[in-house]
């Protein structure tokens, strides 16, 4: 979902981790609603300025008055900010978010373990015949759409419970990234415009990041999908939207239905780290790969298929062969451990369950 390539943290589940992971609002962006004029380039932040919080009211005056411009109704603007109040704890979340990222085992030992995927495996065969649907139309299978339910929201246990339209509107008035959360408020207004949604319903993040799927507004917009054709598209408590948006997503970006995302691999000791990265002009064919050196841990890929290597902790210990849909999976997030830690989970998934399911290789 492009939209921005400034990093948020999606989950508030992972800021207790102390994770510098860049966010699904990063990645899960799209211009649905039209770009606003850039503010002027010497705009400070809150921060810089000692805006002080009581101005807010002003602000979301004119925030109002950007939404009339936008062509929303008087109706839908009442309704959108109906309850609107000032997040402190969104603007001091989005100051405070680390930049030192733990190593991936770390990661890894954090947010897959063997309950969770006891707990992955259990719904999944509660939801079966609902994922298989979903899987059919959109070539996703549902070890994939589990474990991103599982990385997003701890298969909806962790949302958020912040208004989202305060949230946004309290990170454009703090100012850093003013054109982004204006857009996204307006794209969250769109939703309440389109859907019968309530603004009280719209429940997330701090940083707007809504439901079991974590979608920001334009997201939403953009991938929602309405699982069970009730004629609402609801990805805080319906299971049948949360999958169906979940693999709409990645489907509309590139998804390869049967393949795998990667795999760990050796490498030799003259390897060049400037041949890792997941860049386009860094792919090589798993042969070509295989005859530079790099030793594969499993063989059941098509050698001819396009690979990349990736050094998640920028060290030749620990290198990984990854596919395109890999690729994918970074677009939902733009963060190696991220998408690492889909796909294991989704590997986990996928064993029987008398395979040991404990920390992910």
């Amino acid at each position: 979902m492009p939209l921005s390539r400034q990093p948020i943290l999606a989950m508030s589940w992972l800021l207790s981790l102390s994770i510098a992971l860049p966010q699904q609002a990063a990645a899960h962006s799209d211009s649905t609603v039209a770009t606003l004029t850039k503010p002027a380039s010497q705009t400070v932040t809150l921060a810089q300025s000692g805006r002080d919080p009581a101005a807010f009211p002003d602000y979301v005056a004119q925030l109002k008055h950007t939404a009339r411009q936008a062509g929303f109704s008087e109706q839908t603007i009442a309704r959108g900010f109906s309850g609107i109040h000032f997040v402190d704890h969104a603007v001091s979340a989005d100051r405070s978010q680390p930049e030192k990222k733990r190593r991936l085992d770390d990661y890894l030992s954090r947010v897959i373990n063997p309950e969770l995927i006891r707990q992955g495996r259990a719904y999944r065969q509660q939801y079966r015949q609902r994922l298989q649907r979903v899987s059919d139309h959109y070539g996703v299978t549902s070890d994939y759409i589990v474990a991103l339910w599982a990385m997003e929201s701890r298969y909806g246990t962790i949302q958020g419970k912040e208004a989202v339209i305060s949230a946004l509107a309290t990170l454009a008035f703090e100012g850093r990234r003013r054109e982004f959360f204006t857009e996204q408020l307006l794209a969250a207004l769109k939703i309440i415009q389109q859907q019968p949604i309530s603004a009280g319903e719209l429940k997330g993040s701090w940083a707007g990041a809504m439901g079991q799927t974590q979608f920001m507004p334009q997201s939403y917009l953009r991938y929602g999908a309405d699982g069970d054709r009730d004629g609402k598209i609801d990805i805080w408590n319906n299971p049948d939207d949360v999958f169906a948006s979940t693999a709409n997503y990645l489907a509309s970006n590139g998804w390869q239905a049967g393949k795998r995302w990667g795999q760990q691999v050796r490498l030799p000791a003259n390897f060049d780290p400037k041949l890792a990265g997941t860049a386009p002009g860094l792919a090589r064919s798993v042969a070509d790969w295989q005859a530079a050196g790099v030793t594969l841990s499993a063989t059941r890929v098509s050698l001819r298929q396009p690979a990349w290597i990736i050094l998640p902790d920028d060290s030749r210990e620990r290198a990984y062969m990854v596919f395109d849909n890999f690729r994918t999976l970074m677009r939902w997030n733009r963060s190696y451990y991220f998408a690492l830690s889909v796909g294991m989970m989704a590997d986990a998934l996928a064993k029987p369950a008398s395979v040991s399911a404990d920390a992910p290789d």
